[in-house]
């Protein structure tokens, strides 16, 4: 039986959101794709265009940089959503100045709510260099620590390298 809940992640440019959005093409229902990135600059504004392209117009896309757990409560049992991405999503909070644990806290909470497929894609962070400052640390840490919250709640969590998956936990069936 194919899981409920996937955790997908992967490096920059490792091809983890087109093996996401393929996963949720196989399950005929309508889709929802959650956008946690936001443009400040022009080529931003190119990268999230290209995705919106790439996607299609068969997506409902929800624009969520901060409010993720409020845009998961509003999705239907009978549509599949990806959450795209987790990591600018906590890069969004961590602006924001926002309380890191407690949001991250309320995104689990809204993801366990979920009765749809879900899934979520974020960076794995934690395989280079550490740090030079402490906004960076701090952030790489909280990074590493939603992403283990992220792969125990996932019934299948797959690392994406090279875009190729790998399958760390569960299975795909």
């Amino acid at each position: 039986m194919r899981p409920k809940r996937i955790f997908v992640l992967g490096g920059a440019r490792s091809g983890k959101s087109r093996f996401a959005e393929a996963l949720l093409g196989e399950t005929g229902k309508p889709r929802v794709y959650i956008a946690t990135a936001q443009a400040f600059d022009g080529e931003m504004k190119h990268r999230i265009a290209q995705h919106k392209a790439d996607r299609g117009a068969d997506w409902r896309t929800v624009e969520a940089p901060l409010e993720v757990a409020s845009a998961l409560g509003e999705v239907s049992a009978q549509e599949a959503v990806l959450l795209d991405c987790a990591t600018l999503w906590l890069s969004n909070q961590l602006l924001a100045e926002a309380d890191l644990s407690g949001q991250s806290d309320a995104l689990l909470a809204a993801l366990e709510a979920c009765a749809g497929e879900v899934v979520v894609v974020s960076n794995e962070v934690g395989q280079g260099i550490v740090p030079e400052n402490a906004l960076a640390r701090r952030f790489r840490d909280a990074q590493g620590r939603l992403n283990q919250r992220l792969a125990a709640w996932a019934d299948c969590a797959v690392l994406v390298a090279a875009g190729l998956p790998l399958v760390l936990k569960g299975s795909l069936e």
